[in-house]
């Protein structure tokens, strides 16, 4: 039997996009996928998500240059690092993020 309106509606959740930030870990060989939004101008942009758990977990593009800067690092030293950490401050355009191998 089909649901009605009213029980759908009260069921329903709306999809958001959480923060990388808000994972306590993430593993690099989990899959990312590139998603695309328009800005509050209407501007259509793109940006990547970790997909976990059907949760999108928005991948900041400054947290993928150093996931990248500390790979290269590592591999001078024969040291390979699949388990990071993101650490945010801030809100809006003065958000950092601190990125942390484990």
């Amino acid at each position: 039997m089909a649901k009605t309106f009213k029980e759908t509606a009260e069921e329903y959740e709306p999809k958001r996009t959480a923060n990388i930030a808000d994972l306590e870990k993430f593993d690099i060989s989990e899959p990312i996928e590139e998603r695309e939004g328009k800005d509050s101008e209407g501007k259509p942009f793109k940006y990547n998500v970790l997909v976990r758990d059907d949760i999108d977990y928005r991948v900041p593009n400054t947290v993928l240059e150093t996931v990248k800067g500390i790979l290269a690092a590592n591999a001078k030293y024969d040291k390979e690092v699949t388990i990071f950490s993101v650490e945010k401050t801030g809100e809006g355009m003065g958000t950092k993020y601190q990125v942390i191998s484990l």
